[in-house]
């Protein structure tokens, strides 16, 4: 006689919950739990090219900062090559391209160290401007946030980049885009980051 199977179903999609720190970037949360934490340097010391600094905040759709976001960050070095077995020798001794950042708790500022990326060749064979890719999770979002770092003193670039072109509105594109300024002798951009409501910053569904 056949027997009658229940199957268990998928639980429904969560969000992050507060326990997303310690599980991904436990040295953030007080945790010595990896002899290297990911952390704030994504570059590595033996990286060429331009230092700089990139920080910014998460805000949600009233304007109020989000202080428990953790952003995942990766991106191709100063010759515009990602750090992957595809490319042996053609990125510096110790360059990672990625990393795990965090906001304060307290401010919900967020900042990393690293060197400006140079232009990437995309898969349709036209080059795409120097950008970092960024992955963004925290309470209250259902599915990671995928969105890019643009800079704004690469503005040619940026007119001929095959992704910020997908974006219809014209008026949008400037949410993917760091400012240049200089603090204490560094070059920083910041790169604020909407959730919802006005000038909510682009997000794209890859």
């Amino acid at each position: 006689m056949a027997q009658h199977l229940d199957y268990l179903k998928e639980t429904p999609s969560q969000t992050a919950g507060p326990y997303v720190h310690i599980g991904l970037a436990p040295g953030a949360a007080g945790f010595d739990i990896y002899k290297t934490e990911l952390g704030k340097d994504i570059a590595g010391p033996n990286a060429a090219g331009e230092r700089i600094r990139v920080e910014g905040m998460v805000t949600d759709g009233i304007g109020a900062p989000v202080k428990d976001v953790m952003l995942e960050v990766w991106q191709a070095n100063a010759s515009g090559v990602y750090a992957h077995p595809e490319h042996p020798g053609e990125v510096e001794d110790g360059f990672r391209g990625w990393g795990r950042v965090i906001s304060d708790f307290n401010t919900g500022e967020w900042f990393f160290d690293t060197v400006k990326p140079g232009p990437v060749m995309g898969r349709s064979g036209r080059p795409m401007a120097p950008h970092i890719n960024l992955w963004i999770v925290a309470r209250g979002i259902n599915i990671g946030l995928n969105t890019r770092i643009y800079f704004d003193d690469e503005a040619e670039a940026n007119a001929a980049d095959p992704v910020i072109n997908l974006i219809e509105w014209e008026s949008r594109r400037k949410t993917i885009i760091a400012n240049r300024s200089e603090k204490d002798g560094k070059v920083v951009y910041r790169f604020d980051i909407r959730l919802q409501g006005e000038n909510e910053t682009v997000f794209f569904d890859i």
